[in-house]
């Protein structure tokens, strides 16, 4: 891997990139990597551009099933058959069980004065609720996991390094494993229709056409990947923007009214998806850089949303911020179909979180290691210490 994608990809500037981030976009907002040809957007205007137009920036640079991987018109089909299934109702049904799984996680955890809130709960969280929205066990968890991590490592491949070769070898092997395990689970709903999503996607239709088993597939990765991968790191990185910014936990604290503005703030303060990539259809004029056709193009959400020409004080987390405009979960045909879920989620855990834990600090080393996919942002692990209220009101 070159230099400046070294510096890019390493863990240091992983862990705190927008240094690095706003270097090189005042520098140039947008610039190339004369070694690998990889094209980088930095500004919000760019990033914003990337992502919509699709007239100009294909996303074939993937798996060909995923729907993330595919243009209009055959991204659009695909999307409104797995729309019909994955609706706002049927997330927002979800809510009562997420409240419950976050107080069946949670409540033992308060017995304890240290837990790492990664392992022993904000990485469980989205595993229960997939488990519950698919109707699968939630004994497979770990065996989810274990898939999750895999498609993680897939995020190598782009830049390109040492592992990248393993790394889709590895792929293809869970992959085959997943179609397996998804073939039969479907046999059963093809039988015996159930009342989760698996057979609601079984049952979409639109024009006729309905989703085969490889269209499932797909977007079982893709749940595991950003169903997962966006909900632990939101609820991680907002207790982390929480403790480096302590006058703005207590604001919070004052106003529990501004929770959902909270969590926009933490979307964007520390996103928990820091790239995507395009690959231009054609040549492509951006800031006054002639971009080739056939390039591949990083868009980087987590420098867009730090951009100071869009957000004042862009480095400063305020859990009030109006307007946050903020490209978090995508923008475009891509938008993120689980970003409401991912919402509801991160709002029900720091809710009970912050009603129970009245004082928490981070234990161990600062630097903590970043989670495994070069993609996502956010720490693998995060020892914490804290109080309860319980604890407190025992002592006044």
């Amino acid at each position: 891997m070159p230099a400046l994608l070294e510096t890019l990809f390493a863990d240091e500037t992983r862990r705190d990139p927008y240094a690095v981030y706003r270097q090189l976009r005042s520098q140039t907002p947008v610039f190339n990597d004369p070694t690998t040809g990889l094209w980088v957007a930095l500004d919000y205007d760019s990033v914003k551009r990337v992502l919509n137009d699709h007239e100009l920036f294909s996303s074939r640079l993937g798996p060909a099933f995923w729907m993330i991987f595919l243009d209009p018109p055959k991204h659009t089909k695909l999307r409104a058959l797995i729309s019909q299934a994955f609706t706002p109702k049927s997330i927002a049904n979800l809510e009562p069980q997420i409240v419950r799984f976050c107080q069946q996680l949670l409540r033992p955890l308060l017995e304890r004065d240290e837990i790492d809130l990664v392992a022993d709960f904000s990485a469980q969280l989205p595993m229960l609720v997939i488990s519950e929205m698919l109707g699968l066990p939630a004994t497979d968890g770990p065996q989810f996991w274990r898939w999750n991590e895999i498609i993680l490592n897939m995020s190598y491949t782009i830049p390109g390094g040492a592992n990248a070769g393993g790394a889709t070898e590895a792929f293809k092997e869970a992959t085959a494993e997943m179609n397996d395990y998804l073939g039969t689970i479907l046999a059963q709903r093809q039988a015996e229709p159930q009342r989760d999503l698996l057979t609601r996607l079984l049952q979409a239709e639109v024009d006729g056409e309905r989703l085969s088993q490889e269209d499932i597939l797909g977007f079982f990765q893709l749940l595991l990947l950003a169903a997962t991968e966006t909900t632990t790191n939101l609820i991680t990185n907002a207790i982390l923007c929480f403790i480096e910014n302590p006058e703005q936990l207590e604001k919070l604290r004052a106003v529990p009214g501004l929770l959902p503005s909270a969590i926009e703030e933490a979307l964007r303060y520390r996103s928990p998806l820091h790239w995507m990539f395009r690959v231009t259809r054609q040549d492509v004029d951006l800031q006054g850089c002639t971009v080739p056709a056939g390039r591949v193009i990083l868009a980087m959400i987590g420098a867009a949303n730090r951009d100071p020409k869009q957000f004042p004080e862009p480095d400063r987390f305020e859990v009030a911020r109006d307007p946050n405009p903020h490209i978090a979960f995508g923008h475009g045909v891509h938008f993120c179909l689980g970003a409401a879920l991912a919402r509801m989620e991160a709002r029900a855990a720091l809710d009970y979180l912050l009603k129970n834990m009245e004082q928490f600090e981070l234990t161990g080393p600062t630097s903590w290691e970043p989670r495994k996919g070069l993609h996502v942002h956010g720490p693998a692990r995060l020892p914490l210490k804290f109080r309860t209220r319980r604890e407190l009101i025992s002592e006044s």
